[in-house]
Formats: structure tokens, C-alpha cells, sequence
């Protein structure tokens, strides 16, 4: 069920960034949020399992178009010096649902089911989305992005170099991404077998890796507004590689909480960051087809996290976690010196 989801969900960014920029950002944020509240409320009355997948299945194509189109109009929004203090509380909102939607449908179900959980919330989120596409309608220009002048940290130029530095970067962003998505998936495992954790208290154990998108994501803005998304990706990434290094040989369940929490705040900031920087440098016609192929990359997350079970069964956590480490910072390492090379040869242009 839920790969179901995910994997419909991921390769659902694509044609959803593809038709925002051609349909308009704000049509399309409709559909994805009113889309998923009409889903929502079949799913609450299905009767068969297929029929469940396959709705799980349209329920993850039609959501797919919220991140394209959202980040866009935000962007357009404010001015563009405070861009990434406004995608960062954009992602406070989308970090507290891992708090609150659970608790919410464990309230529903334990009283109407879980059929109830899913009509429950499908209400108000239809509610939401009509009522959050008049406020659009109403906000003349919100739909069309703002001219972005250079800046001093991250220069933008329309030659061929910008559109290879922006792949690199992409690339960078959600290498790391994945890569620590799919190590800290295991963390809960991790727990119960080096620790002797129970299950319960190991999944609970997660929350402290999705605690920091509330806690970081606005410092993740404001660091990618005052110095620059690149620098802030970067070093954030060589941190994170050190973490995921720390996670296997931490000797104790506290520092692994605390690394755990080390690499949530690096996941949660350089996504803040990587969408700012995504937004000044792409052309207002192409930016929600980047947001699609950037996003439905980082979904591949899921595709990882199979091998990395591989490799910890045949090597056991540790191997497993320097492994991926050592791929982290090398990664890194090498997308920026072609991201500082390609910066010097515009330099010198």
C-alpha cells in the first residue's frame, strides 16, 4: 500500500511540473489539493483491496502536483531577499503534518475507524483547497513569478554553463537526500538490534529526525538568504556525510540521538535552501518542471533504501553507514569543485 503511493506519488512530480507551467501553478495546486481531498473521501468507502491500491495509486499522481506549483508561488510572493525565510516556514507546515496528522487520524479511527480518518480529513483539506484557490484568484500576479535580480552569493547567467550548474547542483541536493533518507530509515531497526530497544519506542524514536523540520527550516532560510544556497548546501552536506559517518559508531542510544537530529536538521535545511536557489535561477516558464524532475528525484528514496537493507545484511550498520558517508562527502566534494569551477570560468568571462 504504501509503495503503491509512493511510487505513483514520485513519478507523479513529473508531467505535474510539466502541466503547471503550461496550465498555470495555481489551477494546478487546486486539483492537487482538492484532488487528494475527492480520493480521500473514496478511499473512506472502497471495499476491496485493489480498489484501495489503485486509489492510493491517483491519490499519489494527483498530489504530486503541490510541491511544482507551490514553491513557485510562494517565491512569487515575497520579495525575493526573503525568499528562503519563506519557503522555510512554508516547510514548518509541511514538517508539523508528520506531527498532526498521525495523532489526528489515530483520534478519527479509534472512534469512526479508519475509514473515518480518511473522510474525516478529506473534508476540511477540500474545504482548504477551494478556499485557498480564491485567495489566489483574488492576489493579482500571484501566478507569475518575480524578475530576480543577481545577488552577491549565487550568480545567475542564461548561458549553457547555468543550465549544467544547475544539474549539478540538483544533483548534489538530492544525492544527499536520498542518501540519508534511506540510512535513517534503518535507524528504528538500528535501535532494536545494536540497542535492545523495543519496536514501539524505536518507531517513536523517528520523531527526533522529523522534529528538526520545525526547528530548522526557517535557519535554513535565513542562512540561504544571508550567505547564499550554495555555500549553505554544501556545508551542510559535508555535515551531514560526518553524521551518517558518527551514526555507526556512536556507542550509545543518546548519541545516536543526537546524530540522528544532526542529520535531520541538515535534510530539513538544505531542502530550504536547495528551493530558493532552484526558484532564482530557473526561468519563470521552466520553474515548475524543474520542481518536478527535483522533486520526483528525491522520492527515489524509496529505490535506495532495498539496497541499503542489502548491504547492512551482508555487512552489518556499521560498514553500511561509513559506506554511505564516504559517498555523501565524496559526492559532495566533487559537485563543488565543478560547481567553483564553472563560477570562476563565468568569472572570467
Amino acid at each position: 500500500m504504501l509503495t503503491a503511493f509512493n511510487l505513483s506519488y514520485g513519478l507523479g512530480q513529473l508531467p505535474s511540473g510539466w502541466l503547471a507551467d503550461r496550465i498555470g501553478a495555481r489551477t494546478l495546486i487546486t486539483v492537487g489539493i482538492c484532488g487528494v481531498a475527492v480520493v480521500g473521501l473514496f478511499i473512506g468507502i472502497s471495499q476491496t483491496y485493489a480498489m484501495l491500491i489503485v486509489l492510493l495509486v491517483i491519490m499519489g499522481l494527483v498530489g504530486g502536483g503541490y510541491h511544482p506549483s507551490a514553491l513557485p508561488l510562494i517565491s512569487a510572493s515575497v520579495n525575493w531577499k526573503i525568499r528562503g525565510r519563506a519557503l522555510g516556514l512554508h516547510q514548518i507546515g509541511g514538517s508539523s503534518s508528520f506531527f498532526l496528522v498521525p495523532l489526528l487520524g489515530a483520534a478519527i479511527a479509534s472512534a469512526w475507524s479508519w475509514r473515518g480518518s480518511f473522510i474525516g480529513l478529506a473534508i476540511p483539506t477540500m474545504i482548504f483547497g477551494v478556499v485557498l484557490y480564491i485567495l489566489l484568484v483574488r492576489r493579482k500576479g500571484t501566478g507569475t513569478a518575480q524578475a530576480v535580480p543577481e545577488d552577491d552569493h549565487d550568480e545567475t547567467t542564461s548561458s549553457p554553463i547555468s543550465s549544467r550548474r544547475l544539474a549539478v547542483f540538483i544533483g548534489l541536493s538530492t544525492f544527499t537526500h536520498v542518501v540519508a533518507h534511506s540510512i535513517v530509515s534503518f535507524v528504528p531497526l538500528y535501535m532494536v538490534d545494536k540497542f535492545n530497544w523495543s519496536e514501539g519506542a524505536s518507531a517513536a524514536f523517528l520523531s527526533i529526525f522529523y522534529s528538526t523540520g520545525i526547528l530548522m527550516s526557517l535557519l535554513g532560510g535565513y542562512l540561504s538568504d544571508r550567505f547564499g544556497a550554495v555555500r549553505v548546501v554544501v556545508v551542510i552536506s559535508l555535515i551531514g556525510g560526518g553524521a551518517i559517518y558518527l551514526l555507526g559508531v556512536a556507542p550509545s542510544s543518546v548519541l545516536v540521538g543526537i546524530v540522528t537530529f544532526i542529520i535531520g536538521m541538515v535534510v530539513h535545511m538544505r531542502m530550504v535552501a536547495s528551493s530558493a536557489y532552484i526558484v532564482g535561477k530557473t526561468p519563470a516558464r521552466h520553474r515548475s518542471t524543474v520542481f518536478g524532475i527535483y522533486f520526483a528525484i528525491m522520492q527515489s528514496n524509496s529505490l535506495l533504501s532495498p539496497v541499503v537493507g542489502s548491504f547492512i545484511d551482508r555487512w552489518d550498520y556499521s560498514p553500511t553507514f561509513i559506506i554511505a558517508a564516504i559517498a555523501t562527502v565524496a559526492v559532495t566534494i566533487i559537485c563543488t569543485l565543478f560547481l567553483r569551477g564553472n563560477r570562476n570560468q563565468l568569472s572570467r568571462a
